[in-house]
């Protein structure tokens, strides 16, 4: 693999993280596949089109925009070892066969210029510790005229899973899943002057961003999604360990209004964005 800028975001997606994303695959698509056709449309990926998938992951996204483009292809691009191994499972076990995935670093990975036709990403962009500096990367790996489509999480207070979180608050010592202002983490592209500034930055033009929202599957129920969510890396290394049953105890309860019969489903919030490469 070429060389690494995002360390630390290396470190975690090649540690418990991207293990436990590994482990978990289909439990985390149930958490983010309701987006997937807000962002497959707003991609409108053609039969011959040449994709790319940004921070991919299992890779669910390649296989479906590979589906799409089936007389083109799509390729997946991700730091996590782990993630890539069941990506590349999961799509010889489902026979799709014009996807290729590659471990590297987006932000410097060599890209080949002009190469593709689109580049999307489900949730895979709010980690780089320059993203003028990725997504101008990405942007070279766009033909003139090559469209951009991802989504980024808005705001924690606009979802479901704000709450949520406030009702732990008293046993942590800060909030989990949250980053200041600009700083690399899941709400870094929660704000669409910020997503402007820095796509418009790395040299794309017509840039938007629509609020869009889905249902997210947690669990069965309020105790197996409460098992779950504080095994998430953002909640799991912020607990103190002695109050952390207390939190669990918390989260579980915030989780019961949120219970239907056979699942605990959230609303996720994020915004759709999309941009064009000159």
């Amino acid at each position: 693999m070429n060389s690494i800028v995002n360390t630390e975001q290396a470190d975690a997606w090649n540690g418990y993280e991207g293990n436990h994303w590994a482990d978990h695959q289909d439990r985390y698509d149930a958490v983010n596949s309701g987006f997937n056709d807000h962002l497959l449309a707003a991609a409108a990926v053609g039969e011959r089109d040449r994709v790319l998938d940004v921070g991919c992951g299992n890779g669910q996204v390649t296989r479906l925009a590979a589906r799409r483009a089936r007389l083109g292809h799509a390729t997946g691009i991700d730091l996590s070892a782990p993630m890539l191994q069941r990506a590349r499972a999961a799509a010889a076990g489902e026979g799709v066969g014009n996807v290729a995935f590659e471990r590297g670093d987006a932000q410097v990975h060599p890209l080949p210029a002009a190469g593709f036709d689109v580049a999307v990403s489900r949730f895979g962009i709010m980690f780089f510790a320059d993203p003028v500096a990725a997504f101008a990367n990405i942007g070279r790996a766009l033909r003139p005229g090559g469209r951009l489509a991802f989504l980024s999480l808005r705001e924690m207070s606009d979802n479901d899973l704000g709450p949520v979180f406030a009702a732990m608050a008293e046993h942590l010592p800060a909030r989990p899943a949250t980053t200041g202002p600009g700083a690399p983490g899941p709400e870094s592209l929660a704000d669409p002057d910020r997503i402007r500034e820095v796509l418009t930055g790395a040299g794309f033009e017509a840039v938007t961003s629509v609020p869009v929202d889905a249902p997210q599957l947690w669990g069965r129920d309020a105790e197996d999604a409460a098992g779950f969510l504080g095994a998430w890396g953002p909640v799991r290394f912020i607990l103190d360990p002695a109050a952390a049953a207390r939190a669990r105890d918390a989260l579980t309860e915030a989780l019961r209004a949120h219970e239907e019969p056979g699942a605990v489903r959230l609303r996720g919030a994020a915004w759709l964005v999309t941009a064009t490469r000159p």
